[in-house]
């Protein structure tokens, strides 16, 4: 428990504030009570009736329940042998994240699914290091979100300026460029840091044929027997993230000249070509209608590109809902842009949570984001969109929901979608995210109190002359009609507040909710003070009393500061 004073100069004077004493809030004490019957000694046995009783966690021996309390107390006095808690060690163990933290950190979901069966971490122009227009492109911010867990790396393909190599950029800016096998072998490197499921790297290819075979060899001598390669005998379904742990797939448009070449005839009518070509790779071509600049008269490329691609990607131009009409055969991934999408959920909403039961979709800011903004990924998701795609160099509330959304599932970067989303009522219908629906069911949320800002702050950061005033605010988003905002009242002159309030959240679609808590310092005559942020995952969140760690603005996690709250679901 920590107590004293700060000092702080105002208009010549010194005044002193107390900083208040870490001390359990009353439900703690009355946990504690209730628990250890009266006594002022909480036995393994006393701690597995909490873990049971109080957190939910079933199944918890005694066994497992002493493990927890050795650590924690090895923890906490290292030289001394104990096998009991005070009052005062149950709640610095409450405090303990890697102990009691609000979600699990291990991958739970069932992962021998097809892969449009999940949400997948992606990220966009995912070599980029700053905005769109003028940044470095380099594979430092690849690495980086491999460390984060993202799965769907995407590098745009376009000649060097000596048109023999092939360089990644953002095409037709300034943007700097750097050497396509470096960033291959830099996710051959980091690719499975932080998980093992399987890393697609989505490919804008702008090249010549000559240029494709080159990323032919380079890819296969890079990778090897890490890279996926589909075979004509393949079931007509997507491979599951268990099947392709520690593989690496490659998604882009199959070009036209090697079709034509495997088909042996150019001048066969167009249909019968992708007709014929359809059945010999089983996949359909019926929407691939992108040009994207890489047909070269008398040109044609070997067949090993066509061969290394594991996901074939198509894009909609004019004709969107034929677009996204489920064709026979094997499954593709089609890229809408963030506009796009929103006039198909308006208009085919239905037609685009069908699609998305067998093929992979991938929505991608529009251009106009050159800052590297990111748009609100929950229309995406409740649409079925597997591949939200997010510039990760950015920041910012719509990146503070993706960072949550993956929080899940251990981090992963594959979360198993909700069954809703997959299938299918008696007459054939989907899930309408139109529909407004009943209650499911309602999440009571307690803010008990914070702590940790002295420790990652400095004293005159929030207010030069006193101590900072916080609030907490929480904001429910997921489907419309579940989308709600809660606050807490404002603690004046305390590093360690105390709010102690209950928040009541009545939720419809509760798979797809994200709780985002946001603390700020507020200010009189300023913007008020950004003080931390989380965004956790409503189906994930951990009943019971658990803290809860805040991040930076970038979603980098503070050392300290943290929040004890208590989640209860009814």
């Amino acid at each position: 428990m920590k107590a004293g004073y700060q000092s702080y100069k105002m208009f010549g004077f010194n005044r002193k504030f107390k900083i208040t004493e870490r001390r359990p809030p009353p439900d703690v004490i009355s946990v504690f009570s209730l628990c250890t019957n009266g006594e002022s000694q909480m036995s393994p046995d006393h701690f597995r009736r909490f873990l049971i009783e109080f957190q939910g966690e079933e199944g918890v021996t005694v066994d497992h329940a002493k493990l927890i309390m050795e650590q924690v107390l090895h923890h906490l006095r290292p030289n001394i042998t104990l096998s009991s808690f005070t009052l005062d060690d149950f709640f610095q163990y409450l405090f303990l994240d890697h102990l009691n933290g609000p979600i699990t950190s291990e991958v739970h979901h069932d992962m021998t699914a097809p892969l449009q069966h999940y949400f997948i971490y992606t990220g966009h122009n995912s070599y980029l290091t700053g905005n769109q227009l003028n940044s470095d492109c380099s594979e430092v911010p690849i690495i980086k979100a491999l460390h984060k867990g993202v799965r769907v790396i995407e590098l745009d393909l376009w000649p060097n300026s000596s048109k023999d190599g092939i360089d990644v950029l953002h095409g037709w800016t300034m943007t700097t460029p750097v050497a396509l096998e470096k960033c291959l072998k830099s996710i051959k490197e980091y690719a499975f840091v932080n998980s093992p499921y399987p890393v697609i790297i989505t490919l804008e290819d702008h090249l010549t044929p000559n240029l494709q075979a080159k990323v032919a060899e380079m890819v296969t001598e890079i990778f090897g027997d890490m890279l996926y390669c589909p075979k004509a005998g393949d079931i007509d379904e997507f491979p599951s993230p268990e099947a392709l742990k520690y593989h690496v797939l490659l998604s882009t448009k199959p070009p036209k000249e090697q079709l034509e070449r495997i088909n042996g005839n150019q001048d066969d009518n167009m249909s019968n070509l992708n007709h014929d070509l359809s059945q010999f790779l089983h996949i359909d071509f019926e929407d691939e209608t992108e040009d994207v600049g890489n047909e070269i008269p008398g040109q044609k490329t070997t067949p090993e590109y066509i061969q290394l691609i594991g996901i074939h990607a198509a894009k909609a131009n004019k004709e969107l809902r034929k677009a996204l009409t489920v064709g026979p055969g094997k499954g593709k991934r089609l890229s809408l842009s963030e506009q796009t999408l929103e006039k198909a959920a308006t208009v085919y909403g239905t037609d685009l949570v069908r699609f998305t039961q067998k093929n992979i979709l991938r929505v991608f800011p529009k251009g106009t984001r050159v800052t590297s903004t990111n748009f609100k990924p929950l229309l995406a998701w409740m649409h079925g969109a597997q591949m939200v795609a997010s510039n990760m160099q950015g920041y910012g509330r719509s990146l503070w929901m993706m960072h949550g959304m993956f929080r899940s599932n251990g981090g992963c970067g594959y979360v198993k979608k909700p069954d809703f989303l997959m299938s299918r009522g008696p007459n054939n219908e989907v899930f309408d995210p139109k529909l407004i629906l009943n209650v499911k069911k309602t999440l009571k949320v307690r803010v008990y109190m914070g702590d940790g800002w002295d420790m990652d702050f400095r004293p005159t950061h929030f207010d030069k002359y006193s101590p900072p005033d916080f609030y907490t605010k929480l904001y429910m988003v997921g489907v419309p009609a579940d989308i709600t905002k809660k606050k807490t009242r404002v603690i004046r002159d305390d590093w360690m507040p105390i709010w102690d309030e209950e928040f009541t959240f009545p939720l419809r679609v509760p798979e797809l909710a994200l709780l985002k808590i946001v603390v700020r310092e507020h200010d009189v005559s300023e913007k008020d003070d950004f003080g931390g942020q989380t965004c956790l995952p409503v189906s994930e969140l951990r009943t019971g009393i658990r803290v809860v760690p805040l991040h930076n603005k970038k979603g980098e996690k503070f050392e300290s500061v943290k929040l004890l709250m208590q989640f209860v679901f009814e």
